[in-house]
């Protein structure tokens, strides 16, 4: 059975270091839930208070409706996938996925059976009775998902576990974590700070900084509509411009790079007429070589990746920039061109001038602790 996880008010600290403050999220019955952010953020400090390997200074953590601030680890029905596996060298794949069963009142003439199940569900049939030195990154993560899920915890909590595989591993990995996980339908908390695979696997995500969820959201929200500039940056690549904003005539205009620009759908602007942040995803510019105005630029040089053609240019005031554009067999900008941008206006993003709020969304965005 899956359980919903309330957080309140939590808190943790370390001696006089208060590393989350006042920390609140709801995470739904069968959801999988990320947490996303930089080295030091909180996010696997949080995990291991929802798992009770962490105190809880202040606030409360429920499963469902039980407070469980207080339960022990190992009373808290939760599955646990770490980092480095952390499967047994001295037993086989079968034991290693068995070794949960055994240590609990399950009847031991279906234990078997049980694990079987989980092997099969995971997909490592074949190696079921081999040792774990045998076996592949991805094959030994396998194992760990089929042991954390065979004794059917209400949550399971996964901390970076595939950091340790090669790109190639990490994404066919990252599909069948998603894949398995939505057959069983189990509570899943996970800790990256691997954007892409976040986005990959997450029904949500928080992105977290200093303690502090920034932005709670789908992945499509969080790319299209960050609440602020760490979370622009932080998903995705993203071009940051600085820019003036003005209201006339009853239109928006967004002055950036000597380029005067007619912004639909800001709302907001006549409550931030100055100075702002402008953020522009590479995919969100227009290259178009026979426009003679819009934003000015230098080719620095381009990178052919097949499909899309990445390119480097620099602006009139001497910001470098990244544009994506669909590749064409004969048409590619030579190092030193100059060429005009356009951006694509109901997509870009802008930010007050301290880069805290995203104009388009600042009475709508899901922002926690802002």
């Amino acid at each position: 059975m899956s359980v919903s996880i309330t957080i309140t008010d939590a808190v943790k600290r370390y001696g006089d270091t208060t590393v989350i403050s006042d920390l609140s999220v709801q995470i739904g019955s069968g959801e999988f839930f990320t947490l996303l952010g930089p080295s030091g953020c909180g996010k696997t400090t949080l995990l291991r208070m929802i798992a009770g390997f962490n105190t809880v200074e202040a606030g409360d953590i429920h499963f469902n409706e039980k407070r469980i601030n207080d339960v022990e680890p190992s009373k808290r029905r939760i599955g646990m996938v770490f980092q480095n596996y952390a499967i047994f060298p001295h037993l086989s794949v079968r034991k290693n996925v068995e070794f949960g069963l055994r240590n609990m009142d399950f009847p031991r003439k279906e234990v078997r059976d049980k694990a079987q199940e989980f092997i099969e569900l995971v997909q490592i049939g074949r190696w079921a009775d081999q040792m774990p030195d045998r076996l592949s990154g991805g094959q030994q993560q396998r194992v760990a998902l089929a042991r954390a899920l065979v004794t059917s915890p209400d949550v399971l909590l996964m901390d970076e576990p595939l950091s340790n595989l090669d790109a190639k591993l990490r994404v066919e990995m990252r599909e069948v974590i998603r894949e398995i996980q939505k057959r069983v339908g189990i509570t899943t908390v996970y800790v990256t700070h691997d954007q892409e695979e976040a986005m990959a696997v997450s029904d949500r995500i928080a992105v977290m900084k200093d303690g502090v969820i920034q932005q709670l959201g789908t992945p499509r929200e969080l790319y299209h509509r960050p609440a602020n500039m760490f979370v622009s940056s932080f998903i995705g690549r993203t071009n940051t411009l600085d820019g003036q904003l003005t209201v006339r005539d009853g239109q928006t205009h967004l002055v950036v790079a000597d380029a005067d620009l007619v912004i639909p759908d800001l709302p907001s602007a006549a409550d931030a007429v100055g100075p702002v942040k402008v953020a522009v995803r590479p995919e969100e510019f227009v290259l178009d070589t026979a426009a003679t105005t819009g934003i000015p630029a230098v080719v620095d040089h381009g990178v052919f990746l097949g499909v899309n053609t990445h390119y480097f240019l620099t602006l009139a005031d001497g910001t470098a920039i990244e544009a994506i554009q669909e590749s064409e067999f004969d048409e590619a900008l030579e190092p030193g061109a100059t060429v005009f941008l356009d951006v694509k206006r109901h997509k870009v993003n802008i930010f007050d001038s301290a880069g805290e709020h995203n104009l388009r969304t600042r009475a709508a965005a899901e922002v926690v602790g802002s």
